[in-house]
């Protein structure tokens, strides 16, 4: 194919470069400020930054990959125009952007920035014009600021101004008479791979051929010439040699089985940031987070951004990826989207002044000077301290120290600000960044020259004295060599530290494959279905991981990144394999080989990398054998008279023949010899082509070797149509994974040719529907995940959730909200921009509140029922609970508070209320936000509220399990049974509150009161409370219903069953019980003490409070044998079921022990079946009666006299313990009822795993015919075996009992 101006030689694809670019200012248009560059007018002209221009491209345009005319402007020269005189430093400087289409593909372009004298007489008039009426309006300022003094220190400070203008004017004013303007001008290549070096190495010779004082050569359309249509891309695995205006120049390219191309210098990156922060970096990049780039220095955010995403391998970066951000193109900032951009940082200003959209889930990397800022909660790379200790190996081998190289470059550019200093050198405007080389050329003359070099040679600094327009050819061979061994070395250095990065990641997804679900018979059904499959089981995939590692993993598996890779993977089944996912898998293969371990057996024992010698053997190899070298640059016909040399100007290139490549004479061979190579070469080019994730189109390169010499044949017109390929990835899915695979895919490139706006409007208009999708999509993933949760203690199916993956997942949303609220702010306060509403929104209630102020305006918060028995009203406020996250005196910044606020708003199910209660106040909203902003579009807003609310419908302890140590107060009421006993005991009563985090200790509760609050260390979930009193007074005795208790802070309100009296010789006697809690909906006053709740997290749903066979009510009817026993199995089934869950969601053991359906009760069944409970005498007869019995009996009689048999032997040891535990329990220093006495040794025997052993001498007992009728479960031998056997399956745990359960017991 062509491009539109005139047929093509042949496809775009299989060139090396695409365009060559002129830019520069237009002599008809003269000076036009760039309004857009954002700069300070008050600067002096030659600071000022004026637009630029595309002076030239060739060729005209190719078809897939048209000409951005306006894009390629902006990156070539981000700032526009700059201007030097004489006086200032004018050392060319390189650097490279990318363009990233909106399917993803790539083009880069390499430019390099020189200045050339300004011939123009309008322009220099206009600059001259422009400094007088700066001149003019500085001296009117210092003037002003003279007349105003009015003591001598003021006059002091006026006079330094005085002076300073005066020495200003001097070194940084423009005479037409006397200086010298220099404009900037620059050369670029457009290519559609990455070759850095070699298109840095054929500009500067241009550069160095426009500048030399002899001609090139030949004239320089030749070289431009024979780049653009006659040197091919290098082939897979291949280099290639190709001339330019002196020396040649040499490329190379990896193999099928290598990784990517990338010829970005990772030796920089290293150095500029150090390796302990790169790898924070590189974290952040993994986990999709907002990275933000900043140097003065365009080609080190290119470098430090191409170099982290080279190291993602087998992972792409999927969302907005721009390098270099161009300064009219500041408000992209503003995405609420991860993003990875690179900004240039502006003379004179620090990170105080840089003003951001949003920094909650920001990483800011300040390059030149060796700094980041990351976002709070960041998990740990895995194996961190290993990992850089291999890739600290690898640098130190090749003389980089790990904690990079500041020094030479910050020490190198303080020596030359020394020199400068007076001449006021601007290194930091427009596309010319100070140049630490040709120190010698610029200090030529000077007094001070041996000082500096003294000093030079103590700071490691090369004063290098060989300028720019020296000739190559004049170098000395020794040069030349050293030059390309230290190519050689830094792509030595760059293979082996991507090997050691993507070895990382083959050990860590070694067995992902396993854990990928392939659920669809064919690719349609799958992309039709994408959005509602899992795709990857990752709950399992977790569990296998070491414990280490699951931080991190539980965040990068929710990645976008992530999520192409697997997707990648089930595409592969239909379509020809994603080239880094086949790179990928083949390694995988290849460790698995080597590795002698289990394939499922994962460790946490960090592999080192075995590749790096082959690796750097096989770069080697290549540039020191050429493969292929390419045609020549030769004489074009070109027209008399154009191509005049004249040195330091470019020269206007001939358009006609660039825009052309050869015709068809091709005298080098015929198309017919070529047909077969032409199929071997197309074969394997297509093979990699994918490598580089921008190449799709077929090649149709011919490579002819004829004496180790490469040419290439093209043909005329664009190519004859062939077969129909197998359709390519990117075609079938493009529609369909545009909107399942990524959010913001289409947004992932902002458009940088079209800044009207309507196309802003549009932008952000994407924006806004991207986050409620996002959202809606969260939501609904924490919802099925939750309620899947909660089916599974119910008893319908199996659980995909973890608590850590849960976690994941709320962070998550918090991340989703903090973008949400930052998108379209007017004035950006503060790092969150949620808790900067939330202030102004507090701060103007609080107004309102104080004026609206009266003595009942509190009322209704704290009422209580005419009983005074039940829990008051708890006050839902969203400031209320903006004030518990202000007092937590462990949350330090604002994006935390914000973190927390959402947290204990989702765990009181009062987040998408807030939300609408914050967003009611319209004026705020229109105040903060600007028009398009998210939080001003009224339908999506409801929508987004709406998807929130949802959340509702599942139970969350985000904020109770995540803030373990701080204070809470707590509210508890005790609720009597007043028909049946006094409402308030005379004597002392106490009470203990236990949850999963620690206990309250006793505390005592005041006397005639039934209510207390206080405040203690998070407890957690609520388990158990015990409550007693002292038996003093005339109405000691004290029947109570229940206790119930409230966090103050979340609004979780526990209910403790009792049902029994507190008494000596009432009931079982107890002084003291220990009740079992559990949580109950948040309801109306009324239904507090109403059994109206959901199943709580990791808790067995519970039925009515269980009451005890010789509770007062006695309305229980008794369970039959069959009933009984299937109580039995479930209660040892639920223990079970416990112990079988990852540690982290075990919940609670001693709710499954001592609950309503636990094992206790279903022992007491068991031992209360046929048991003789009438009265005797008037009075109760326990369970713990019998028991006394029996032990009584043991301790009496010498049951087994004096037979050794190891049988007896067992049971006279297990007789002994039950006696000695028993003993035990009745002694312990507590008032604690025969009930609650039975209850501690059930739990005692099932920690002990003796329950199996005291079963079966309590069958055997004499008493036992005394106090149970004949057809008792007891004394049913069968029943007793079976119930043994059951009770041995809880053998095998390690059963932990809560202190307040055994308390005072030593056994």
């Amino acid at each position: 194919m062509s491009g539109s101006a005139a047929p093509g030689p042949g496809p775009a694809p299989c060139r090396f470069a695409h365009y060559f670019v002129l830019c520069g200012t237009d002599a008809d248009s003269g000076l036009e400020p760039d309004e857009l560059s954002g700069e300070n007018f008050d600067q002096s002209p030659l600071r000022r930054t004026f637009k630029s221009k595309v002076l030239a491209h060739y060729p005209q345009n190719i078809d897939w990959n048209p000409f951005d005319r306006d894009a390629v402007n902006m990156l070539c020269m981000p700032k526009g125009l700059s201007f030097r005189t004489q006086t200032d430093n004018r050392d060319p400087q390189f650097h490279s952007f990318i363009i990233t289409r909106e399917d993803g593909s790539r083009t880069y372009g390499f430019v390099l920035t020189f200045y050339e004298e300004v011939t123009s007489k309008q322009i220099c008039t206009a600059m001259q014009t422009l400094y007088q009426m700066h001149n003019a309006e500085q001296y009117s300022s210092v003037c002003a600021s003279s007349s105003c003094s009015m003591d001598s220190l003021a006059s002091s400070i006026d006079e330094g101004d005085a002076t300073s203008l005066a020495k200003l004017q001097q070194y940084n004013s423009y005479d037409i008479s006397r200086d010298t303007l220099y404009v900037s001008k620059c050369i670029c290549l457009i290519t559609p791979l990455p070759f850095m070096q070699a298109c840095k190495k054929f500009l500067i010779q241009l550069y160095k051929a426009v500048t030399s004082q002899q001609p090139p050569p030949l004239p320089l359309e030749s070289y431009i010439h024979n780049l653009l249509y006659e040197v091919p891309l290098p082939p897979p695995g291949r280099s290639l040699k190709f001339y330019g205006v002196y020396e040649p120049i040499v490329c190379q390219r990896p193999g099928p089985s290598e990784l990517p191309l990338s010829d970005y210098p990772l030796r920089e990156a290293f150095e500029l940031l150090g390796l302990e922060n790169l790898v924070q970096v590189f974290t952040c990049v993994l986990l999709e987070m907002q990275i933000l780039l900043y140097s003065q220095d365009y080609q080190r955010l290119m470098t430090v951004a191409e170099g982290i995403t080279t190291l993602l391998f087998p992972f792409q970066w999927q969302h907005v990826y721009v390098p270099i951000l161009p300064a009219s193109l500041l408000h992209f900032l503003d995405a609420p989207v991860p993003y990875l951009m690179g900004l240039q940082s502006k003379e004179g200003t620090d990170r105080s002044k840089l003003e951001l959209p949003q920094e909650a889930n920001l990483c800011f990397v300040d390059i030149d000077n060796h700094f980041i800022e990351l976002p709070e909660e960041l998990p740990q790379f895995p194996n961190k301290l290993e990992f850089i200790q291999e890739v600290s190996e690898v640098l130190l081998q090749f003389g980089i120290p790990p904690e990079g190289n500041l020094h030479c470059s910050e020490s190198a550019t303080k020596l030359k600000n020394l020199v400068l200093n007076d001449l006021v050198n601007d290194k930091k405007n427009g596309n010319i960044p100070s140049n630490t080389i040709h120190m010698y050329e610029l200090l030529k003359g000077n007094e001070t020259i041996a000082r500096l070099h003294a000093l030079a040679k103590r700071t490691g600094v090369t004063v290098e004295n060989i300028t720019l327009t020296a000739p190559m050819v004049e170098k000395e061979r020794n040069v030349k060599l050293q030059c390309e061994e230290e190519e050689l070395r830094n792509y030595k250095l760059n293979v082996q530290l991507r090997e050691v990065f993507a070895n990382c990641f083959t050990q860590m997804f070694a067995d992902y494959e396993a854990f990928v679900i392939q659920a669809a018979q064919d690719m349609e059904s799958w992309l039709t279905n994408r959005e509602q499959m899992q795709n990857f089981d990752k709950a399992s995939f977790l569990s296998d991981q070491p414990e280490p590692y699951l931080p991190f993993l539980s965040h990068f598996i929710e990645t976008q990144m992530f999520a192409t890779f697997i997707d990648n993977k089930i595409m592969s089944q239909w379509e020809e394999k994603d080239p880094f996912l086949r790179v990928f898998d083949s390694r995988i293969e290849k460790i698995k080989l080597y590795n002698v371990r289990a394939p499922a057996l994962r460790t946490s024992i960090y592999q080192k990398c075995r590749t790096l010698k082959e690796a750097a053997q096989s770069i080697e190899q290549r540039l020191t054998k050429i493969d292929h070298t390419a045609i020549r640059p030769h004489l074009l016909d070109m027209k008399i008279g154009q191509g005049k040399y004249e040195q330091g100007f470019f020269p206007k290139l001939q358009s006609d023949v660039l825009a052309t490549g050869p015709t068809n004479n091709n005298r080098w061979a015929s198309r017919s010899a070529t047909t077969q190579r032409r199929k071997d070469c197309f074969r394997q080019h297509s093979e990699h082509i994918g490598l580089d994730n921008d190449l799709r189109e077929p090649s149709e390169e011919h490579l002819i070797r004829q004496n180790s010499v490469a040419f290439w044949e093209w043909d005329q017109g664009p190519p004859p149509p062939a077969r129909p390929p197998k359709k390519s990835f990117s075609e079938c899915c493009l529609k369909y994974m545009q909107e399942a695979r990524s959010l913001g895919k289409n947004l992932r490139q902002p458009k940088l040719s079209d800044l009207s706006p309507a196309v802003i409007a549009q932008t952000n208009w994407k924006f806004v529907e991207g986050l409620l999708k996002e959202c809606r999509m969260k939501t609904k993933r924490m919802l099925v995940e939750k309620m899947g949760h909660e089916a599974v203690e119910l008893g319908h199916g199996e659980a995909s959730i973890t608590g850590l993956e849960e976690n994941t997942l709320i962070a998550s949303l918090c991340d989703l909200l903090e973008r949400i609220w930052s998108h379209g702010l007017q004035v950006k306060q503060g790092k969150s921009a949620l808790w900067s509403h939330l202030l102004q929104y507090q701060e103007r209630e609080e107004r309102q509140e104080h004026m609206a102020e009266s003595p009942v305006a509190a009322g209704p918060e704290r009422r209580k029922s005419d009983t005074g028995i039940t829990l008051p009203t708890l006050r839902v406020s969203l400031t209320h609970d903006m004030r518990h996250i202000q007092n937590m005196s462990e949350i330090k910044s604002d994006v935390g508070r914000a973190r927390a606020w959402i947290r204990l708003s989702l765990e009181k199910k009062l987040l998408s209320q807030h939300l609408k209660q914050l967003l009611s106040n319209q004026a705020l909203a229109k105040k903060l936000y600007k028009r398009y902003a998210f939080l001003r579009c009224e339908e999506e807003r409801e929508q987004f509220l709406y998807h929130l609310l949802s959340l509702n419908a599942v139970d969350y302890f985000c904020f109770t399990s995540v803030f373990t140590t701080i204070m809470i107060p707590y509210r508890t009421v005790i609720i009597p049974i007043k028909k049946l006993s006094n409402a308030i005991t005379t004597s002392n009563p106490w009470i203990c509150v236990s949850g999963e985090l620690g206990d309250t200790g006793v505390m005592q509760i005041p006397k005639n009161h039934l209510e207390m609050t206080f405040e203690c260390q998070n407890l957690g979930k609520l388990t158990t409370v015990q409550i007693g009193h002292d038996n003093s007074g005339l109405l000691a005795k004290w029947l109570v219903d229940c206790v119930m208790v409230r966090n103050e802070i979340t609004g979780h309100t526990y209910k403790f069953p009792c049902g029994r009296w507190l008494g000596k010789g009432v009931d079982d006697g107890s002084l003291e019980r220990i009740l079992i809690g559990e949580l109950i909906s948040s309801t109306s006053d009324e239904d507090l003490g109403k059994q109206c709740r959901t199943p709580p997290q990791q808790k067995s749903p519970t039925t009515a409070r269980r009451l005890s066979i010789t509770s007062l009510t006695g309305k229980n009817t008794k369970p039959n044998a069959g009933q009984i026993q299937e109580g039995i199995g479930e209660a040892v089934n639920n223990i079970v079921k416990h112990f079988h869950k990852p540690e982290k969601e075990r919940g609670s053991l001693t709710i499954l022990l001592c609950g309503e359906n636990g094992l206790v009760a279903a022992l007491e069944q068991v031992f209360h079946h046929g048991f003789k409970s009438a009265r005797i005498f008037h009075k109760n007869v326990f369970i713990w009666d019998f028991i006394e019995k029996a032990v009584a009996y043991f301790e009496t009689t010498d049951q087994f006299g004096d037979n050794e048999e190891e049988d007896v032997l067992l049971q006279r040891s297990s007789c002994k313990t039950f006696c000695h535990y028993v003993n035990a329990v009745s002694t312990a220093p507590r008032n604690i009822g025969k009930d609650g006495k039975f209850q501690i040794l059930v739990c005692l025997g099932t920690r002990d795993h003796l329950l199996p052993q005291w079963i079966p001498l309590l069958a055997e007992c004499p008493a036992i015919t005394r106090m149970y009728e004949e057809n008792a479960l007891l004394r049913d031998r069968m029943t007793v075996n079976s119930l043994l056997r059951v009770l041995q399956t809880l053998q095998d745990f390690n059963i932990i009992l809560e202190g307040s359960l055994i308390k005072g017991v030593d056994v």
